[in-house]
């Protein structure tokens, strides 16, 4: 899948993702505005309550979403024949797309009315989710392969490109401009305190003034603008990477007891869905079938 194919199939499931929330949110809102106590009087109550046809067939697709979407991606991860159909990274988006659009239609299904056991697990899935938006976010943060493999220390240092060799090969700069370059990528590990957080958004705004600042010295050198974006870029994927070698053994703890907390939740909310659809079997409700 090419870049380009690839942030069509993002901007598909996202915008997807969106368009099912904005739906549901304008065909409902009459009723999931009304107070709980005066919904039995609405005149779509049979139709939006949890067990109405619209409530719960939101419901079972919902749940077949998610269960389509953790299933899918443990089977690909454990069975190597599937790769075959995809790159794990790929698996891991489609999981993400169905695990959030999925708790959305439950979400609407309830008719944002939560209590007894079930509620357990809706809180549990609502903890499932946002722990997954964290587990996202921790790994993008760790270098790996284009098959999705999590690249050691010594894989990603072979990475950087030698920044000194071209900028003295390729282009002609003063030599203040050019360790000013060079001291531009530098990292100083424990330059800001606070948590880990609030050092990534420190640091994510000080690299943007360092980009400027870049420019601004490669103009200063009277570089074609051409250069100016080819040399910035070459310093922009520099600067990215050494903050990532100097935050890799930080990313790979947290993501190893993001699993620890992530797992349990899932467990919950999967055993207590399990319950809930037995239960209302038991109790003899049907949706159109």
């Amino acid at each position: 899948m090419s870049s380009a194919v690839h942030r069509f199939y993002i901007s598909m499931l996202v915008s997807i993702g969106v368009l099912v929330t904005l739906f549901l949110s304008y065909v409902g809102f009459s009723y999931y505005s009304t107070s709980l106590e005066e919904r039995f009087y609405h005149p779509d109550h049979v139709w939006f309550k949890p067990s109405g046809v619209f409530g719960h067939g939101l419901g079972i697709v919902g749940t077949l979403l998610i269960l389509i979407g953790v299933f899918s991606y443990i089977a690909r991860k454990r069975y190597k024949f599937l790769a075959r159909f995809g790159r794990l990274k790929y698996w891991l988006e489609f999981h993400i797309f169905l695990c959030s659009v999925g708790p959305v239609m439950v979400l609407f299904h309830t008719a944002f009315k939560f209590g007894g056991i079930v509620s357990i697990s809706f809180w549990s899935m609502v903890a499932v989710v946002a722990s997954g938006v964290i587990g996202r976010f921790i790994y993008i943060q760790i270098p790996r392969t284009i098959e999705g493999r999590e690249l050691s220390l010594n894989e990603v240092k072979a990475l950087k490109s030698d920044l000194e060799e071209i900028l003295k090969g390729t282009y002609r700069l003063e030599e203040s401009s050019y360790n000013a370059i060079l001291a531009s990528t530098d990292v100083h590990p424990g330059a800001s305190g606070g948590n880990l957080l609030t050092r990534m958004i420190s640091k994510y705004f000080e690299d943007k003034k360092t980009i400027r600042r870049v420019k601004n010295i490669l103009r200063s050198n009277n570089l074609p603008n051409n250069h100016v974006i080819k040399v910035s870029r070459l310093i922009k994927s520099e600067i990215s990477l050494n903050n990532r070698i100097e935050r890799l053994h930080t990313m790979q703890k947290l993501f190893k007891y993001w699993h620890v907390a992530h797992l349990p939740f899932a467990l919950i909310m999967l055993v207590i869905m399990v319950i809930h659809v037995g239960v209302t079997l038991a109790f003899g409700y049907r949706w159109i079938f």
